[in-house]
């Protein structure tokens, strides 16, 4: 099979050839650059690039070799926009690693040696000194909801994740735009035979942690539905005009249409799920429904944690395909979920746990876990392989070769 068959015949419930594998398709099946500086490293490949696509978490865009070595099957939509080298500069990402950000990407780097982004005078995102990604610092609706979401769009750039986009979302909205978009998809599909994913986002529990901030919101959906409610409404208006631009543009070019909520923390989800089917599935369902009605791509949800109280409703809303899936949640168990919902929803992650075996296993524990997990997720097909989340910085290489050989 070649990549783009094996991925969707998994996605079919059908067994392909062999596993399918994913490093980097979005923004959470990847590795960071520190990680994969040290890879390429570790393999001896001295004149590697270490790209950073996402720049909140400082994600590795992974290079042709890397990609051949390991046999990765699928790849971002984004990727068609930012290979060219006039699209990136060099800086210092530690003392011993130089990488390169989008030329668009402008951090402030403080006394202290934190870095700071800045939008226009506000600042949104601070990393601190020695960490290695950005965290939001500014809330616009941290002291409560406005009278009306006319200025909703003001307020949205404001987030870290909207204000630092990885491609193709980092270049402004204009009709000239699409027409790009799909210039661009179709040579780039014809170039490749990998599965390709465009990321819509599209998340509706997690902009209200974005807006409101975490605390708030949580306490917000219990509190105040009335006013939850009002925001989603909002936001579902400006989601489907970018998902009606989406699959007009490239409905028929991608394979895979992704959307981001996390809806889960280790002990369980962040709502009751009669809680969830009140706010949030109606609109899951509507932005699930649509790409299947004028698209030819197949749903996909990132949504960290504990969402094993939520799966029935997740995939009754029409998602096709669950990532990272979290199996050291509670009751995420990779053979509880196998066997209670391997012929609804296909697997794309879970194929190890980055928390504690990946980076702290020795390389047979890592091959150990990886061939048991592969045992359990993959007959029957609806399994992409893919780590619990991205690859951190403390993984040893040794470990990813280890995992990779595996497979």
């Amino acid at each position: 099979m070649t990549s783009r068959e094996r991925v969707l015949a998994a996605i079919n419930h059908q067994e392909p050839d062999q596993v399918p594998v994913d490093l980097g398709s979005m923004r959470s099946s990847g590795i960071s650059a520190v990680a994969y500086h040290n890879l390429n490293k570790h393999l001896g490949y001295n004149n590697s690039r270490t790209r950073i696509f996402d720049t909140v978490q400082e994600l590795a865009l992974p290079e042709q070799h890397i990609l051949d070595r390991f046999g990765i099957d699928s790849l971002p939509l984004g990727r068609a926009f930012n290979m060219d080298d006039d699209y990136w500069y060099e800086f210092d990402l530690t003392p011993e690693i130089k990488a390169f950000y989008p030329n668009y990407f402008k951090p402030v780097k403080k006394d202290n040696n934190s870095w700071e982004y800045y939008l226009g005078d506000l600042m949104i995102a601070r990393k601190p000194f020695g960490a290695t990604f950005f965290d939001g610092t500014y809330f616009p609706y941290v002291d409560g909801y406005p009278d009306n979401y006319n200025k909703l769009d003001d307020a949205m750039k404001t987030s870290l994740w909207a204000s630092m986009p990885a491609a193709p979302w980092n270049l402004p909205d204009t009709s000239e735009y699409w027409k790009d978009l799909r210039t661009k998809a179709l040579a780039f599909r014809e170039s490749t035979d990998k599965a390709l994913m465009i990321s819509a986002g599209c998340n509706l529990f997690e902009w209200g942690t974005f807006l409101r901030r975490l605390d708030n919101f949580l306490m917000d959906v219990y509190a105040d539905p009335y006013n939850v409610e009002k925001l989603v409404e909002a936001l579902m208006i400006r989601h489907m005009d970018k998902l009606e631009k989406i699959c007009t543009a490239v409905g028929d070019i991608v394979d895979i249409i992704s959307f981001g909520d996390d809806l889960g923390m280790d002990s369980g989800p962040f709502m009751a799920p009669e809680i969830y089917r009140q706010i949030f599935k109606p609109s899951h369902a509507r932005l699930c429904d649509y790409v299947h009605k004028n698209s030819s791509a197949h749903t996909f949800l990132h949504s960290c944690g504990s969402i094993y109280q939520l799966m029935p409703d997740l995939i009754d809303a029409g998602f096709e395909i669950f990532n990272p899936v979290q199996t050291n949640a509670y009751q995420m168990e990779p053979e509880r979920l196998k066997k209670e919902f391997g012929k609804d929803i296909t697997f794309w992650g879970g194929g190890i746990d980055t928390r504690t075996v990946l980076n702290n296993g020795t390389t047979q524990e890592v091959k150990d876990q990886v061939k048991r997990r592969i045992d359990v997720f993959a007959p029957g097909g609806g399994f992409v392989f893919n780590t619990v989340h991205n690859i951190l910085p403390d993984v040893p290489p040794e470990n990813i070769v280890a995992m990779f050989e595996a497979i």
